[in-house]
């Protein structure tokens, strides 16, 4: 990614406040991105074709102190992030992420995030073919084919470990009591010992609102070799209300064709525990992406199709989406 720009924090901190701190940088990187979307909705009124598109900046800076450790700082300003406001034409809050985090070789990291934070457990839970679910959310208003919430993350402090053994990374994370809602504690273990390999694991607590508390688990495991990569992901919700459990399962199979190009297939299951899926039909997502990339730009090509999105055999909950777009990074 291309850097717009540097600025040293003791200028531009001698510009905002009367003390100074340390010597470091500022870095400013950006994106943009835009899309045509084609939406088959079995007839459904919100059949049809949309635009969409949607910038980032993003601001990090760090240095290291007289003591030694690190500290980093990272501020996003994010308008569109969220597709499907975007597309019907409202607006997003323009502050995305923020974070601190406090670093070194032999303590490991401490961060504390505010809005757009992840828990240990929420870091991972993407699934494996990259949420195609995600496609059927922002073309359709069934809310039953959305996934729960990962483990709660925003306003919280995540830990990761410093390594001890090769291979092996740990991370915990804490997100206090909100209004109505108990505190969340995540936790996720990592393995990359073997080439190629990548296994994760995680398990937290959806805490987020008032009444609701679910206990979510996540599995994830990715093989590469060679231009082939295949990775399997499974998450579990286990909530304390009657008939809200769900199960998100989903692999995905890429090759690079080259250093431009890659190809990928992907599937995705939910079982949900809701009354409406008394008929014991899961919601199906399949897709397919061909990406090319030349630069700081690539293009994408995309087709989702999926069944049974509310749990039934509504024929006009069935969708065929077909997309393409082009992002920016600067």
């Amino acid at each position: 990614m291309n850097k717009f720009k540097k600025v040293g924090l003791t200028a531009l901190a001698g510009s905002l406040v009367a003390a100074s701190a340390y010597a470091g940088e500022v870095t400013v990187a950006g994106g943009a991105s835009m899309k045509v979307k084609h939406n088959d909705m079995g007839g459904a009124t919100n059949s049809g074709k949309s635009f969409s598109m949607g910038n980032q900046l993003t601001f990090s800076g760090g240095g290291e102190l007289d003591n030694g450790l690190n500290v980093s700082i990272s501020f996003v300003l994010d308008q569109g992030d969220n597709e499907t406001n975007t597309e019907a034409g409202g607006s997003e809050a323009p502050f995305d992420s923020h974070s601190i985090t406090v670093s070194s070789d032999e303590l490991g990291s401490i961060t504390m995030a505010g809005e757009g934070g992840s828990s240990a457990q929420g870091a991972i839970d993407t699934t494996a073919a990259g949420d195609l679910w995600d496609n059927t959310w922002t073309t359709t208003t069934v809310t039953g084919s959305k996934p729960r919430a990962s483990a709660a993350g925003s306003n919280g402090l995540t830990y990761v470990l410093p390594s001890l053994v090769d291979g092996f990374g740990l991370t915990a994370s804490y997100a206090p009591k909100g209004t109505g809602a108990d505190s969340s504690t995540s936790f996720a273990v990592s393995y990359t010992g073997i080439e190629g390999l990548t296994l994760d694991y995680g398990v937290g607590e959806d805490n987020g609102t008032a009444g609701s508390t679910a206990d979510v688990t996540t599995m994830k495991a990715s093989y590469a070799y060679g231009p082939v990569t295949v990775a399997y992901s499974d998450t579990e919700y286990d909530d304390e209300t009657a008939n809200q459990d769900q199960e998100v399962s989903s692999f995905n199979v890429s090759y690079t064709v080259s250093d431009a190009i890659s190809i990928s297939y992907g599937e995705e299951t939910i079982e949900d525990g809701t009354a409406n899926s008394s008929t014991n039909l899961d919601a199906e997502t399949k897709g397919i992406t061909v990406s090319y990339t030349a630069g700081g730009m690539t293009i994408t090509g995309q087709q989702v199709s999926g069944d049974n999105m509310d749990f039934s055999n509504s024929t006009l909950k069935d969708y065929n989406v077909w997309s393409v777009g082009a992002s920016f990074a600067f």
